[in-house]
């Protein structure tokens, strides 16, 4: 691997035990990610789990500004064989954070002598300090067009232009994003996020009730994931206003928008971000499972975890016109496609009312879901990736 040697004081790297190279050893899959680890457990989080069967994973997030004396790694395994390394940066250097970060992360894979690299993209704007390493393989997972997300930088087109010139394989979060990128990369798969069935069907038993959600009302519809500019603010406020029997329980952090802007009504309940773990037990106790994504073009190429997540949990969904989920789950009979206010809250009815029929939303929802796992998902990535090796 070509690794430049950079003119910055460090202090020792904080790591969890010396990386001395081990006859036999993995190959290293370093993930470059914009999404920390421990923000909202999602599609990274379930790949890189996963792929630590097979790879020694270092998940490598975006820098932290400190008063501190010197940069360092600050380092902690996460999940068997994922160990998540974060840049810390004294404060006042940021013009210096991708020179600081290069260096970080040379001297820490020297450390690791002359393991295989593999080298996973989450964002090409981590090819400002990794552009020089050569990996055996090298795979951009395009989530989502980033370059369409609020405040995204300005320089994104152009490092994915040249990410998608360095990639030897492409992933996609969903099959519209697939398409679009094809039209760049001749080794493009689509490669839909999935869903942890066993997980997510806890829900479908009798779960005792969050504390926070126990004293509400029923019928009770919910939503959970980040809300950000792809939330339908106004679309929520109506439904909530037109229908003030109905409680609107919406579970995630606010991110990238003011928290001042979303609807504050009797029967609106923000319970704030929940640990993964603790989602079936909130999905357990609604009726039916929201999707209000604005169409904007933020939301032109997603394909939301969570609508396989709330099937496995046995709640039928009701959405706004996303390409994929339409492609996908229109004609489930669980997932139902709303184009405005009056729509949803026709669908809502609709399926409040087939959930008084024992089996039904849980027989349309297994047949939607058949043949789905992250497991599978990730054996199809790890089968692209080695046959670039």
């Amino acid at each position: 691997m070509n690794q430049i040697e950079q003119p910055v004081q460090l202090s020792p790297t904080e790591s969890l035990q010396p990386q001395t190279r081990i006859a036999g050893q993995r190959p290293t899959l370093l993930c470059l990610s914009h999404l920390r680890w421990g923000f909202v457990y999602q599609r990274p989080q379930h790949v890189m789990s996963r792929l630590a069967r097979d790879y020694d994973v270092l998940f490598f997030e975006e820098p932290v500004f400190e008063q501190v004396p010197s940069a360092h790694l600050r380092s902690h395994a996460v999940a068997q064989g994922v160990t998540v390394l974060v840049p810390v940066l004294p404060e006042g250097s940021g013009e210096k954070a991708s020179e600081i970060q290069r260096a970080l992360l040379d001297e820490h894979l020297r450390g690791r002598g002359e393991q295989a690299l593999l080298l996973w993209y989450y964002t090409p704007m981590s090819l400002s300090f990794s552009d020089h390493l050569e990996g055996q393989v090298v795979i951009y997972d395009c989530m989502d067009e980033l370059s369409a997300f609020l405040h995204a930088p300005a320089a994104l087109v152009d490092m994915e232009k040249r990410l998608l010139k360095k990639a030897n394989v492409v992933f996609t979060g969903g099959r519209t994003l697939g398409e679009a990128k094809r039209k760049h990369h001749e080794n493009v798969h689509a490669m839909p996020s999935s869903v942890d069935i066993d997980h997510f069907a806890a829900a479908r038993d009798s779960l005792p009730e969050p504390p926070d959600q126990a004293s509400i009302a029923r019928p009770r519809l919910g939503f959970f994931g980040v809300i950000d500019e792809r939330f339908d603010v106004e679309l929520v406020r109506d439904v909530a206003t037109q229908r003030p029997d109905w409680q609107i329980v919406l579970v995630g952090p606010v991110v990238k928008i003011d928290p001042a802007t979303l609807p504050r009504l009797p029967n609106i309940h923000y319970l704030g971000s929940k640990r993964y773990e603790e989602l079936p037990a909130y999905l357990a106790g609604w009726d039916v499972a929201l999707m209000p994504f604005a169409l904007n073009e933020s939301t032109r190429f997603i394909s939301p975890t969570k609508t396989p997540e709330y099937l496995a949990g046995g709640c039928p969904v009701v959405s706004t016109r996303i390409s994929d989920v339409v492609n996908d789950y229109g004609r489930s009979g669980v997932v139902s496609i709303a184009d405005d206010t009056a729509g949803f809250i026709a669908a809502i009815e609709a399926f409040l009312a087939l959930r008084a029929q024992p089996g039904i939303v849980c027989e349309r929802a297994d047949k939607a879901l058949q043949g789905m796992s992250w497991n599978k998902t990730c054996h199809l990535m790890k089968e692209q990736i080695e046959c670039q090796r």
